[in-house]
């Protein structure tokens, strides 16, 4: 029996609580399909929380930038506090895991980096000083890496298991729709207000954020083991596989593969946005693109807003193509192999850089970065999904999720520095080229060394629901193969 959509308090029930305790001890069945599907309230507001996280975290970027410096903060100063963000984010990435992992209640865990990031946001909005600064942009980067697994963590255990995949992709869709409104509504609060009020608004979102958190109900997350049969689907209180040892997951050659495909892919990919940001800026400020070159004799100074209005459109339209494709790339995954969508994602990078180095007029700038997007439909749902494949057996997927973003964050760190070297040095079209040799390399590395990581007791294109029950695993020597068996009274 599925919980009323209409419902609209958050909270379960005492009959909700009654029904999920009868589908708790009842043995797992192909009848019980529809009955242990979450319930529709607390998977909208799963939505809302990956809406309003991206909302509330745009401020952190561009934006705090033209703040410090119209606080008359020197450039090494404004600098400085970006590496401090920087290196904060990175050095959280395996803590942030391993607290989320650790923790008896994901909802907590999000909640608490939440609550971290509204702080931060009221730090820099009411004291931009550099003590103050450096604290909220160094607590804004470990909240972010506790924040990120907790939500992959509460997606895995609202989501069907053959669904996963579909789930994710629903997640970049509203991350993508926050960013992308959020650029526009802080843009105008910066322009019509003041860059203080973009901070006021991005604490003030952190509310509705908690309460969608809140609004995901304890008793579908409970019931995660009658939907999935991952080992941090079932609760250590009821029989759970003891978890690997850190050591195990640090030596995983698959996670280490994928470590590895993240940092070259990111290599190339970080830097290439200030370097394109420059030859757009610069391509205005010499020959305007044949498109808008009409539009000279009339106003003097449209060459300069043009390229304003290009640069955000660059930025925007490659968040609203993954919003439209998130949710179709979800269900390809569950279908295709894994490397496969990931061969598509890493393959964007050498063919965008090709085409930055052999065109860069704005218009092709523009149609190259959409690109972009289709890269990080994949990538934001691929991510979270292989790491769901990887650690299906052994748990420690919130671990995972963090050594991914250190690995990530190391290559990003190591792209801007290097872009910038190689664009003073050999120009902007060998920088590209360079980036692109980066992308060939990620090709190269998923090819030879990441192997596919779909289950075979995974679904199909038919629909074949996976076996949570350890009964289910005696049925078939490809499913004991698979999937370890675990001792569960409630299954």
């Amino acid at each position: 029996m599925s919980r009323p959509v209409s419902d609209p308090a958050c909270p379960a029930s005492s009959a909700d609580q009654a029904a999920s305790g009868v589908l708790a001890n009842a043995p797992f069945t192909p009848a019980h399909h529809n009955a242990i599907k979450a319930s529709d309230a607390s998977l909208r507001a799963l939505s809302w929380v990956n809406f309003l996280a991206a909302l509330m975290q745009a401020g952190f970027g561009a934006f705090l930038v033209a703040y410090l410096t119209q606080q008359d903060w020197t450039h090494t100063s404004i600098g400085f506090a970006l590496s401090a963000a920087m290196l904060a984010a990175m050095v959280s990435q395996v803590p942030g895991g391993m607290v989320v992992d650790w923790a008896p209640s994901k909802r907590w865990a999000a909640a608490g980096a939440v609550s971290a990031i509204m702080t931060a946001s009221m730090l820099v909005a009411w004291a931009p000083l550099p003590v103050p600064v450096y604290l909220a942009v160094v607590l804004h980067g470990a909240a972010g890496a506790v924040l990120v697994p907790a939500v992959a963590a509460l997606t895995l255990s609202l989501s069907r298991e053959e669904k996963l995949g579909e789930r994710f992709g629903r997640n970049v869709r509203f991350a993508a729709f926050g960013s992308a409104l959020a650029a526009t509504i802080m843009g105008a609060i910066g322009a019509w207000l003041s860059y203080r009020a973009i901070y006021c608004f991005a604490a003030l979102c952190a509310l509705p954020g908690l309460a969608a958190i809140f609004c995901i109900r304890a008793t579908d997350l409970k019931s995660a083991h009658r939907r999935s049969s991952h080992a941090a689907s079932v609760d250590p209180r009821h029989g759970a596989q003891p978890q690997r040892s850190l050591g195990e997951v640090f030596r995983d050659p698959a996670l280490l593969a994928f470590a590895a495909l993240g940092t070259a892919f990111q290599l190339g990919n970080t830097g290439m946005l200030p370097v394109a940001t420059g030859a757009i800026a610069r391509s205005f400020q010499a020959l305007p693109d044949p498109m808008l070159s009409s539009f000279a004799p009339f106003l003097p100074h449209m060459q300069i807003r043009i390229s304003v209005l290009v640069v955000s459109a660059w930025i925007v339209a490659p968040q609203l193509l993954a919003a439209w494709l998130a949710p179709r790339m979800g269900r390809a995954a569950q279908v295709r192999s894994r490397r496969t969508m990931l061969l598509i994602a890493v393959g964007m990078l050498p063919i965008r850089a090709t085409l930055f180095a052999l065109e860069p007029s704005p218009s092709m700038m523009i149609a190259s970065q959409m690109l972009d997007g289709v890269a990080t439909a994949i990538l934001g749902i691929m991510v979270p999904l292989v790491v769901a494949d990887i650690t299906h057996r052994g748990g420690r997927f919130n671990l995972a999720i963090g050594i991914l973003g250190l690995a990530s964050g190391i290559g990003g760190a190591c792209s801007m520095a290097l872009a910038g070297v190689l664009a003073d040095r050999i120009g902007e079209t060998g920088t590209f080229l360079v980036l692109g040799g980066f992308g060939v390399a990620a090709v190269v590395l998923l090819m030879v060394f990441m192997p596919d990581t779909q289950h075979k007791s995974q679904p199909t294109s038919l629909g074949v629901q996976p076996h949570a029950h350890p009964g289910a695993h005696r049925h078939g020597a490809a499913s004991q193969r698979d999937h370890a068996p675990r001792t569960n009274p409630r299954g």
